[in-house]
């Protein structure tokens, strides 16, 4: 698994990341998620991005893979849900931390975000301001923000972030316009989530409750060409080799679609007449589409 720089932040992640919501799934077996981390792992997939939101995950993630702590970086999100504290506040950042820490089992975090918190939120400067102070305090490496739109670039051109995520695929391309150049030319490392689209092409009309509907519409009006791959391969290939992004995060509870979503991003780069072709298509149609959330 090819590994790159995580902006200029002094370490290094894999091309696909391990999300792990599917990981904190009461349903999920803890053998089966224990083997699953395992797996990621000996697969040479250095990211596991996780969330305080993502039930048992922190937890499997510190239970499973303590003992490897330093095969892979984690990525995380704090700045709600702590009792005794209004979200978004000073006090619940730094819970969040150290709460994530103890879930964890480590001493350290690689990553965290403040999670798609509102631009005012961002502006206020007590929830940065928290994520600063744990930094020097040594309990992370590297304060980042996961969001879209104008909070991104907000973030991005404000100097107090060394990381993004984002949403990077055949249907949301929004950032790699302005935000994602800026972001690499500033040396901020980039997570590219949702790189499926959550495959609308599962769908033959539009969905309900699979929080893929604003995709499967912009599926249809972009309608692009597979150029002989699965829907999947060449979603994959565009998100985790487009421009600025250091790593295309995917969950799953299944090791065989790890391994095969391994086997799509080792296949490389989309040929560049190919990328492009995608990259109009987006102009084209996409004018006015947000990035989602």
């Amino acid at each position: 698994m090819e590994q790159r720089a995580f902006g200029t932040q002094g370490f290094t992640v894999s091309a696909l990341g391990l999300g792990a919501g599917h990981i904190g799934d009461p349903a999920l077996d803890e053998d089966r998620a224990g083997a699953l981390l395992n797996r990621a792992l000996d697969l040479g997939i250095t990211l596991i991005d996780t969330a305080r939101s993502y039930g048992m995950s922190e937890e499997r993630i510190g239970r499973h893979l303590g003992r490897r702590r330093s095969q892979f970086a984690i990525s995380t999100k704090v700045g709600y849900g702590i009792p005794g504290h209004a979200d978004w506040t000073y006090g619940c950042i730094l819970a969040g931390i150290d709460a994530a820490l103890a879930r964890l089992r480590t001493d350290y975090l690689d990553i965290v975000h403040l999670h798609s918190c509102p631009l005012e939120t961002l502006q206020r400067g007590d929830a940065i301001r928290a994520l600063l102070d744990a930094r020097e305090r040594g309990k992370l490496r590297v304060a980042a923000y996961s969001g879209e739109n104008d909070e991104l670039q907000w973030a991005i051109e404000s100097g107090h972030f060394g990381g993004v995520e984002c949403s990077v695929n055949l249907f949301d391309q929004r950032c790699l316009e302005r935000a994602l150049p800026m972001a690499q030319q500033r040396g901020i490392g980039v997570i590219a989530k949702r790189p499926l689209a959550n495959a609308p092409w599962r769908f033959a009309a539009r969905p309900a409750g699979n929080y893929c509907e604003e995709y499967w519409l912009r599926w249809k009006a972009m309608e692009p060409d597979t150029f002989g791959m699965d829907w999947e391969t060449l979603a994959l290939r565009f998100a985790a080799y487009a421009p600025a992004v250091c790593s295309a995060i995917v969950g799953t509870s299944s090791i065989d679609h790890l391994l095969k979503n391994a086997i799509r991003v080792e296949a490389g780069a989309l040929q560049t007449g190919q990328f492009e072709s995608v990259r109009k298509l987006f102009r084209r149609h996409g004018v006015n589409w947000l990035g989602q959330i």
